[in-house]
């Protein structure tokens, strides 16, 4: 499915703010599953639409919604300049994140090219943490959670309201996420009787799958890639 349409959407959220999201659609076929790519700190940026047109191509109404609409519409920061990146990050909270997703989720649910009640959820950094949240508030049948950080212990109450089978994915060189938080995530999860997947690798960094990184890992983000398109077509495919 080489060839794919992309457009830019205005959603309403639930707090009544509005809110673009960027969509990468397979120009051809009949209904296919949907799937929110959540962001990182650096906004729906080159990457990220690189990234949503890539799901597309392998069969996935793909939608990006941007986070940071409240604080700065079409924000994209530099890598290089994480600070740039803090107030917006600041302002977020979990009960406006799950708006947030919730507004893309409903998109994709009425969209007449997705296939009802079949809808996924990946996100990298920030968008990690962010697919956790909205499988536990949306009715996903997956959920992929890249170096999510601050899951541990702020969002730990939310381990038992996980809906769909989730895959965490994370870099053992990761100083930004420490590893007793890691460990308070999974334990929870096992403790809880949570489908779920652990996947650590001994040579990654702290944003290992983004190529436009420093950190960028090009054997990781491959392996990893490969990964989340098997866990995803195992739920969203059948």
């Amino acid at each position: 499915m080489d060839s794919i349409r992309t457009e830019t959407v205005t959603l309403q959220v639930a707090d009544g703010t509005s809110m673009n999201a960027y969509v990468a659609t397979p120009a051809e076929g009949g209904k296919l599953p949907g799937l929110l790519v959540f962001q990182e700190a650096f906004g729906v940026n080159a990457h990220i639409r690189d990234v949503t047109e890539r799901f597309a191509k392998q069969g996935y109404v793909a939608i990006a919604p941007e986070m940071f609409h409240r604080t700065g519409p079409g924000f994209e920061g530099s890598y290089t300049n994480f600070q740039a990146c803090m107030p917006h990050m600041q302002a977020l909270t979990p009960d406006g994140l799950i708006a947030d997703g919730r507004a893309a989720f409903d998109w994709l649910q009425t969209n007449p090219r997705v296939l009802p009640n079949s809808i996924g959820s990946i996100g990298w950094c920030m968008g990690g943490r962010v697919s956790f949240l909205a499988n536990s508030a949306m009715p996903l049948k997956a959920a992929i959670s890249f170096y999510g950080g601050g899951i541990a212990p702020a969002l730990l109450s939310r381990v038992s309201e996980q809906n769909a089978p989730i895959m965490f994915i994370w870099g053992a060189l990761d100083t930004h996420i420490p590893k007793e938080q890691i460990r308070a995530v999974i334990d929870a999860m096992k403790e809880a009787k949570k489908t779920y997947v652990n996947v650590e690798f001994s040579d990654a960094d702290h944003g290992f799958f983004c190529d436009a990184r420093a950190s960028y890992k090009e054997s990781a983000a491959k392996q990893a890639l490969e990964m989340s398109l098997k866990f995803l077509a195992t739920y969203l495919k059948g």
